[in-house]
């Protein structure tokens, strides 16, 4: 392999490529986006129920990526993020979650933001506010949210919550996808997605609910209305996620946050809408136990 290509292939998970601007997803490569979804899955199963710390690696790395395609998508207009601490900041947060619980998330989110505002004091003053802004809302978005997964993970018959959620998450992108494709007709929010319709999110309700009944019955051992409870409030957040993420590649101006998951785009756009699914199953979690 000559120097010229191995640095294109070792640049390309974080090059602004014409994938950005690729005209649909039903053109991506489906055989490369089904083996990196098995391959997701199966590093999922084995940190949840066979090998924990995987589970930690395996959040901290998504986190520290997703940190960084914020940060390199937000340079398109403008706005500069410390990126060495911003994603070391990323990474770190998940593991004092797994590592310390609710306790020391929450002192390596003040941390992790002091770190950056601190660095970036240190920079030029053009532009600061901004990339202060902009470090908090990546921090926040990409790490702080996907941490709550590994609390979830820590609490009673945490593995299969945090399965569940995660399965509903994904459940209502694929048959609100299947459904749209088919029947789509009414756009949601035009300026903002217009392939997200009406007849799409009605999929997702229908079929997260099926799935979530079962997630309920199958893996919990609670009552099935708990279970239909679940999805839809999960279908409601990750439709919103996944209207946050559109809104902010709309006003950058890209179709992708990355390239580096084949037939996905980036990491960010893997898990938009699981970002939102996991604090929310959290806190619905915790109501149920509760509630009794």
């Amino acid at each position: 392999m000559s120097t010229g290509l191995l640095r294109q292939v070792l640049k390309r998970p974080f090059h602004r490529s014409t994938e950005h601007r690729a005209p649909s997803r039903a053109g991506r490569n489906l055989p490369a986006a089904i083996a990196v979804a098995v391959v997701l899955i199966a590093a999922l199963v084995t940190g949840l129920f066979f090998v924990p710390l995987v589970l930690a690696l395996l959040a901290g790395a998504a986190s520290g990526i997703g940190v960084w395609e914020i940060a390199r998508s937000l340079t398109y207009r403008g706005v500069q993020i410390p990126k060495v601490p911003a994603v070391l900041a990323a990474v770190a947060m998940p593991l004092a979650a797994f590592f310390g619980g609710a306790e020391w998330l929450s002192m390596a989110l003040v941390l992790s933001v002091t770190l950056v505002v601190v660095w970036r004091a240190f920079g030029s003053r053009e532009g600061m506010m901004l990339s202060m802004m902009g470090s908090v809302f990546a921090l926040v978005w990409a790490s702080f949210l996907l941490s709550t997964a590994v609390l979830l993970y820590h609490s009673a018959d945490g593995p299969q919550k945090v399965l569940t959620v995660i399965l509903l998450a994904i459940s209502s992108d694929t048959f609100g996808y299947a459904v749209g494709v088919v029947w789509g007709k009414h756009p949601m929010a035009p300026k903002i997605s217009p392939k997200k319709s009406w007849e799409g999110f009605a999929g997702s309700l229908g079929g997260a609910v099926v799935a979530g009944v079962l997630c309920a019955l199958l893996l919990l051992g609670i009552p099935w209305w708990q279970g239909a409870v679940l999805a839809v409030a999960i279908v409601a957040v990750a439709t919103v996620g996944d209207f946050s993420e559109s809104m902010v590649k709309r006003e950058i101006g890209i179709k992708d946050m990355g390239t580096l998951l084949p037939g996905h785009g980036g990491v960010m756009d893997r898990i938009d809408s699981i970002l939102f699914a996991v604090i929310t199953g959290y806190v619905i979690f915790e109501l149920f136990s509760v509630l009794g």
